[in-house]
């Protein structure tokens, strides 16, 4: 018996000949140049793709990507992306969403499809704000912003959307930025291999309606202050001479600087575990910018397996068609209490 090889896909496979419709400039082009580019390197045939989206600016998504797809409505994507898991578990699924669509409307199908750890990857593009309505505040916008509908400022505390996904037990949550490209690349390729609900938080900017909304993280120069990039099995160092670190003291990180007399070294820090059995820890990593003087996690907070929702959906099946034979769809309409309408 042989078997027909698999195409070699590039990155033009994945592009659509629809215009991009996003305002020049915008942080999607970013994200959707990174996800074309490195689908072709899954090694899964094009077919098998789907990519679904609620509403918003982000979730124009599935018209450019040249997969079958779903444009949905506002905050659903993830229930119709989990009907689509479940009944095809063998398609690859992937959620483009903003943190509008996500976070407010959809919060709920969010929180539920990460607990049952249905494998969709997750797309979620965080510019806190609301563009395609042009300009209100978001679940995550800033506490005191002043946008349109909150001309004196909003009275909301933000959502940190690593802190409640990791609440709500998904199985695998990083973060990366738009213009990181490399970076988002290597994050997107560890959410495809993930086995299991698989959340990206995109930090994205929309230089229409609320421009340089993580300048304080992209700038060349507050990268290396700002920022601190998580690798498995490595010290949390960072700053522009590495001379800054995180360690635990007690129950809580703390920010430490390295030599120059401080008597600390890369031994004295941290050192990440993705892979930590505890959510604790993934969590005080997911609260660590919100702490003065703390810098940014960017990476993969926490990885780690348990049996997929579709999976165990299945066997389900299996085990009560084996038990009682296969159903008759008929005979189940006409079983039990009926009645006659005259």
């Amino acid at each position: 018996m042989t078997t027909t090889p698999i195409p070699v896909l590039t990155k033009k496979d994945f592009q659509t000949d629809q215009e991009v419709r996003w305002c020049p400039g915008c942080g999607d082009y970013a994200i959707l140049s990174a996800v074309q580019s490195i689908f072709p390197e899954l090694g899964i045939p094009r077919e098998k793709f789907v990519v679904i989206s609620g509403i918003g600016c982000s979730s124009r998504f599935p018209y450019y990507m040249n997969t079958y797809g779903f444009h949905t409505i506002h905050g659903r994507a993830p229930a119709v992306a989990t009907g689509i898991k479940v009944m095809n578990p063998e398609l690859e699924v992937w959620l483009a969403t903003g943190d509008g669509d996500s976070l407010a409307i959809g919060g709920n199908h969010t929180i539920h499809m990460l607990r049952r750890n249905v494998g969709i990857k997750v797309l979620m593009f965080n510019n806190r704000i609301y563009g395609l309505t042009k300009g209100q505040f978001s679940p995550t916008s800033e506490f005191g912003k002043k946008t349109k509908s909150t001309p004196y400022g909003t009275a909301d505390r933000p959502f940190n959307p690593l802190a409640l996904v990791i609440g709500a037990e998904a199985t695998f949550v990083a973060r990366s930025v738009d213009v990181f490209q490399q970076h988002l690349k290597d994050t997107l390729k560890k959410a495809a291999a993930h086995q299991g609900s698989a959340y990206i938080e995109i930090l994205q900017n929309c230089n229409i309606f609320n421009d340089g909304a993580w300048l304080g993280l992209t700038e060349k120069d507050a990268r290396s202050e700002h920022v601190v990039q998580l690798e498995q099995g490595k010290p949390l160092i960072y700053g522009k001479n590495r001379d800054k670190g995180i360690r635990m003291n007690g129950l809580e990180l703390e920010v430490v600087h390295l030599g120059n007399g401080h008597g600390l070294t890369e031994k004295d820090l941290l050192v990440h575990d993705e892979h930590n059995p505890n959510p604790a820890y993934a969590f005080l990593l997911a609260q660590m910018e919100e702490m003065p003087g703390f810098p940014a996690p960017i990476g993969v907070l926490r990885s780690w397996s348990r049996p997929r929702y579709e999976d165990v959906m299945s066997k389900q099946l299996q085990d009560v068609i084996a038990q009682r034979g296969p159903g008759d769809l008929s005979k189940l309409l006409r079983s039990g209490d009926t009645w006659e309408v005259k």
